[in-house]
């Protein structure tokens, strides 16, 4: 069955406009209740977080009143990182969890995911059962059988806590300075207590939020900010969080970046009482050459998944391993949490750095990262790359040049109308002009199309 409404991660796209509208969101949370209501056993009830961003109250209000139609009770949780959304709906016994979030999109995008029971993203098949039902006239429930609505108490105090309990008793951060960067998105009232709480010595940035200026210059994706804080603070380590608090991006005390790939090398190579590493690591089509090799040196199994964290953690499941994780942030560490969770992850890596003695730009040398190259070129939704002999060419001829000293890659993303071309390898010089090269046929059918 294919896909109307649910990509990749939930439903998501510009607010106003279809499937993001007042309508539509509504409808979605009458089918999503309906299907629930199906599965239980009792009516339960669904808990709905958010992030930052000024849309959040329409589409909150909205999945409120579709939900009580359906005669689902509702526990808002208001503000609060994805992952805690995901914790909150395992220890409330709800029934689903709701995510009001585009992530690391801009403030005018806005999105709907959903977590299982359990924490973990909801199965494809239940997915496909929500959109069947979307297509059913809606009804609603006699006024006897509505559903109410309650504001969830302390959901940040108590993810604060669950975030600080995934950091050893016996260790603390006393006499670390923390950049710390929230994105001014939905960790700005949690992320800097976690940090503070355990002794750090927390410089925040971008902790301000106004439903506008979500990962605006800021955050995981432009993290050029929290560099120049870390050099100017003198900070031991930097921290960047995305929109909706479940990726990470790293900066060591020399202002570097230390990207997702570098981060799950940090944590796959540290030593557990001086045992190695157990299990094997899932990384995507999108995962660095450099982490690849490192492992192989390293004797860490490795396996790649399409680009998503429901992929990654498919892949994760079908391995038994406990650990995976995106070039782009996404950390799925599994023996602490459900889903990626940017907080969490970075105390992993601060435990880390103390029980090494290291710091963060030595625990990261281990792995050398390849010149990669990305070009997104924004198309028509129905532009298929993969049906143009041109593009086809274009990319054997590339794949020759660079032989077995790189690759190429071409994805449409899962959550915007674009295609990505990728180039890897050795030489910093070819990567960037080969995906030039590439980019621009891409572009060029793309306008034809």
């Amino acid at each position: 069955m294919s896909r109307k409404y649910f990509g990749t991660d939930g439903v998501r796209g510009r607010v106003g406009e279809a499937p993001i509208t007042p309508e539509l969101v509504m409808k979605l949370g009458w089918a999503a209740g309906k299907v629930l209501a199906d599965n239980a056993e009792s009516t339960g009830k669904v808990v709905i977080g958010k992030d930052t961003r000024v849309s959040g109250y329409l589409l909150e209000s909205a999945l409120e009143a579709g939900l009580s139609a359906a005669g689902v009770d509702v526990s808002l949780i208001g503000p609060m990182p994805t992952p805690g959304i995901a914790y909150l709906t395992r220890t409330a016994r709800a029934q689903a969890g709701i995510v009001i979030s585009a992530s690391h999109n801009p403030y005018y995008d806005n999105g709907i995911k959903f977590f299982a029971p359990d924490g973990f993203k909801l199965p494809d098949e239940t997915e496909r059962n929500i959109e069947a039902m979307m297509d059913q006239p809606m009804h609603t429930q006699e006024a006897a059988k509505l559903g109410k609505a309650v504001r969830y108490p302390d959901a940040a105090g108590r993810y604060i806590e669950f975030c600080k309990s995934t950091f050893p008793n016996r260790l603390n951060l006393n006499g670390i300075k923390v950049a710390l960067d929230c994105a001014n998105g939905a960790a700005y009232h949690v992320a800097p207590p976690v940090f503070t709480e355990l002794g750090a010595d927390v410089i925040a940035m971008a902790n301000e939020p106004d439903g506008f200026n979500i990962n605006e210059e800021c955050g995981s994706t432009a993290p050029q900010a929290l560099i120049n804080l870390v050099r100017q603070s003198g900070a031991d380590v930097g921290i960047a969080l995305d929109g909706d608090g479940d990726r990470l991006i790293m900066v060591d005390e020399n202002g570097s970046l230390v990207d997702g790939d570098q981060i799950l090398y940090v944590i796959a190579a540290a030593h557990r009482d001086g045992r190695p590493f157990e299990g094997g690591v899932v990384g995507t089509l999108m995962t660095n050459l450099g982490l690849e090799k490192a492992f192989q040196q390293a004797g860490i199994p490795f396996k790649r998944s399409d680009v998503g964290d429901r992929y990654v953690m498919a892949a994760m499941k079908q391995h038994g391993w406990r650990l995976g994780g995106e070039s782009s942030g996404h950390i799925i560490c599994l023996e602490q949490s459900t889903t990626g969770d940017g907080i969490v992850a970075a105390l992993l890596v601060l435990k880390i750095m103390l029980e090494s003695g290291k710091p963060l730009s030595a625990l990261a040398a281990g792995m050398r990262v390849f010149p990669q190259k990305m070009i997104n070129i924004k198309t028509d939704a129905k532009f298929d790359y993969s049906g143009s002999d041109a593009v086809s060419t274009a990319v054997r001829e590339t794949e020759a040049t660079l032989a077995d000293k790189g690759r190429v890659l071409l994805r449409a993303s899962g959550t915007e109308p674009l295609i990505r071309v990728m180039i890897e390898g050795e030489d910093e010089q070819l990567v960037n002009r080969l995906c030039e090269s590439l980019a621009d046929v891409v572009r060029s059918e793309a306008a034809m199309a």
